[in-house]
């Protein structure tokens, strides 16, 4: 990813690391989103969601559409799997077998399982109705404060401009030659 934005949203008194990537994909924490059903251990709450033949079924349809380096017999030999008993699979492993964009594992102190807004509100979803709407809502504010940000940027930079326009215009023409 390049030009990364790290933002956080607030849902219900949890805090939901958001990453921007070049204005335009939002990666939302999924380990974050996970706290809310399992303090201690959200990665098997994200590990459990994997394991879903919905979720695969979900994931491989989104990166059909928006991944064109995809690989779709990967995809198709874990729906074929998924819902099992013995059915496991990490966000690493779907990652790296099927070349998926929409999940990405950060590791290290600060590290977790990120999705892109599409895919997290998804498993927000599959946690709690309630909480997947407190979490669009501050998504949506979050997004909205952005706007506001760089629509004033711009009319600031435009009222310059006009300034400038304006000036030239109203030069005579024997000191522009």
């Amino acid at each position: 990813m390049s030009k990364i934005k790290k933002e956080k949203i607030f849902a219900k008194g949890f805090d939901i690391e958001v990453y921007t990537e070049d204005f335009k994909n939002d990666y939302i924490s999924l380990t974050d989103i996970a706290k809310y059903k399992n303090k201690e251990e959200p990665n098997a709450v994200v590990s459990n969601w994997m394991r879903n033949y919905n979720t695969i079924e979900y994931l491989g349809i989104w990166e059909q559409l928006n991944n064109p380096d995809f690989n779709p017999l990967e995809f198709e030999g874990y729906l074929k799997d998924a819902g099992s008993n013995a059915f496991t699979l990490s966000p690493q492993k779907w990652q790296k077998t099927t070349n998926a964009v929409g999940l990405f594992v950060k590791l290290g102190r600060y590290g977790g399982t990120y999705a892109h807004k599409d895919i997290a509100f998804k498993f927000a979803s599959w946690i709690s109705a309630e909480f997947e709407l407190y979490i669009i809502k501050d998504y949506q504010k979050l997004k909205e404060d952005e706007n506001s940000k760089l629509s004033l940027t711009w009319n600031l930079h435009r009222e310059k401009y006009q300034r400038l326009i304006i000036r030239f215009i109203q030069m005579p023409l024997k000191s522009i030659y």
